[in-house]
């Protein structure tokens, strides 16, 4: 399975641990949406979208199945949410 667009949908800037949600798709032909982007210890990670049970646990609704292919996601995901940010500078340069 190759990932083929990741888009950022929104960015936090608060001083919160969520840093920004990301939809990413998959062969051109299956999108995830509300992948998190989440700051914690000094590390960025991505938290797969999930939902409430009614005991108030949460549930992931997708997740990947291997290390390597978490790894690659997730690596792509925080490059995406880099290079976004990078892009906010830089318009908030030229803005200034």
């Amino acid at each position: 399975m190759e990932i083929t667009d990741i888009k950022i949908r929104k960015l936090f800037n608060e001083e919160g641990p969520m840093k920004a949600i990301a939809s990413v798709t998959f062969d051109h032909q299956l999108a995830v949406h509300d992948i998190k982007v989440i700051n914690a210890r000094e590390k960025l990670f991505i938290v797969m979208p999930s939902r409430k049970n009614p005991d108030g646990t949460y549930r992931d609704i997708v997740h990947p199945i291997n290390a390597d292919f978490r790894a690659a996601l997730e690596n792509g995901v925080i490059e995406a949410y880099e290079r976004e940010l990078a892009e906010q500078a830089a318009l908030d340069y030229a803005d200034a």
